[in-house]
């Protein structure tokens, strides 16, 4: 798991009547909004889901660097289970869906003490709220980033934002983006998308390329790319500025 860093994005989501607050276990930093503040019970979420990849690592330490689709095991706990058909889904390793699988079930658990929840874990975002929420995208030095955001109406299920840099952060990306912004209900398909589409944007002129790509991962909903000057977007999502 990745060293932690301090998330100075944090300002790109938007504010509502949510009580905020913030749970650190190892690298896992959680920034999480609820009707109030459950920190201790959040904090045992965290750790006893983190302890099931880690316990399961240590049986299989392959599982941590796997950069492609590792076979099913249908014996691997269920967040495991989850990591590993979102990397097969999108066609990467299994860890890349670590930060947005940890976000979602952590959240998922989180709806027996909240009625809407928010949770963000290292720029991937897992929620269930009863209104449209926008979400700032930060492209570090694109004029773009904290420019522009997209607006997710996530209807009467739980919808995941995750966002993946080959430019920003310590997450692998073999691409140059500056954002690659990936909407799907399933936070942990989310974050392995945004990583395999990440890893095709080499330049401007890639943007196509990866949207075509997106579109052809089984439960995308929406796609925004990001290098330099250039935005693509595709999925109905609504571009929004911020600030």
């Amino acid at each position: 798991m990745k060293p932690y860093t301090e998330r100075t994005y944090r300002n790109n989501i938007s504010e509502n009547e949510l009580t905020s607050f913030r749970v650190v276990v190892k690298e896992t930093d959680l920034l999480v909004r609820a009707d109030r503040e459950f920190a201790a019970e959040t904090k045992e979420c965290v750790i006893r889901h983190r302890r099931l990849i880690e316990e399961y690592i240590d049986r299989f330490p392959s599982f941590l660097h796997a950069l492609t689709p590792v076979p099913d095991d249908r014996f691997a706990p269920p967040i495991v289970r989850d990591m590993i058909e979102a990397g097969k889904t999108a066609g990467v390793g299994p860890m890349a869906s670590v930060a947005g699988a940890i976000a979602e079930w952590v959240g998922r658990d989180l709806l027996e003490y909240s009625q809407e929840i928010i949770v963000e874990n290292g720029g991937d975002i897992f929620m269930k709220t009863d209104k449209p929420f926008r979400v700032g995208i930060f492209a570090g030095s694109s004029p773009l980033s904290n420019k522009v955001g997209i607006e997710i109406d996530p209807g009467d299920e739980p919808i995941a934002v995750c966002t993946s840099s080959g430019t920003v952060g310590h997450s692998l990306s073999m691409g140059k983006a500056d954002a690659v912004t990936m909407v799907s209900r399933s936070a942990s398909l989310a974050d392995a998308a945004a990583t395999a589409v990440g890893n095709l944007i080499s330049d401007k002129r890639a943007i196509d390329k990866g949207i075509t790509f997106a579109e052809s991962i089984p439960g995308v909903i929406g796609v925004v790319i990001v290098i330099g000057d250039r935005l693509g977007l595709k999925g109905g999502l609504k571009l929004v500025k911020i600030g």
